[in-house]
């Protein structure tokens, strides 16, 4: 697809909980190694603004957490557990920070290249968690402040059939358990449920480990 399918800045411009549920559905893609890979977003999560505690800009503006302060549209990918990357979508006009983790998507297109990037597992397994996904699309620190509205970095997010109100479940965000409440357990993760995508212990796997 071209550049009119992909999803435009002021997309993004919106409130983070509405973006994140509103990403369900749309497709994640990427050429890499000679094939268009090609995901449906199936899984994410809302951060919004310097007093959400479990947001990176909690601690302010600084060298990491710089993207989220920018455009809408752009990738904020940062690395974490000093091995694993995932990849947001910055929300809201610039100087606000906010972001959507993209957690998991059901891949549709470049199977070869995500099986041998995700090699030994099944393929029900090759992009359920926010640093599979990266895995498996090739996604690191270089794609750090890409416009994910245009083909031109080589990521982008393409508008798709939105996902129905009776398909979506909404749960507290994953891997914050030191983060005090509210923040802890507001339902600011939005899934498709249920998806091909998921295996039958999916809820029990993201409670656990989301890598």
């Amino acid at each position: 697809m071209g550049l009119s399918s992909c999803l435009p800045s002021d997309w993004y411009a919106r409130d983070p909980l509405l973006v994140a549920r509103d990403l369900l559905g749309m497709q994640l893609v990427r050429p890499l190694d000679g094939q268009v890979l090609r995901g449906v977003i199936t899984e994410t999560e809302a951060y919004r603004g310097e007093e959400d505690l479990a947001c990176h800009a909690r601690v302010g503006r600084t060298p990491r957490t710089a993207v989220m302060y920018g455009p809408p549209g752009m990738a904020y990918v940062y690395f974490t557990y000093g091995m694993h990357w995932c990849l947001n979508a910055v929300c809201l006009p610039p100087d606000f920070p906010a972001a959507v983790l993209i957690r998991a998507v059901e891949p549709v297109d470049g199977m070869e290249v995500m099986a041998a990037r995700r090699a030994g597992r099944p393929r029900g397994q090759w992009t359920d968690g926010p640093a599979k996904l990266t895995q498996a699309f090739g996604i690191d620190g270089r794609q750090n402040g890409v416009d994910l509205t245009s083909p031109s970095g080589g990521l982008w997010i393409e508008a798709a059939e939105p996902v129905a109100e009776e398909s979506v479940s909404t749960g507290s965000r994953v891997g914050i358990h030191n983060v005090p409440e509210p923040w802890r357990s507001l339902p600011w993760r939005f899934r498709v449920n249920p998806s091909p995508n998921l295996s039958p212990n999916r809820g029990e796997e993201s409670n656990s480990s989301p890598f």
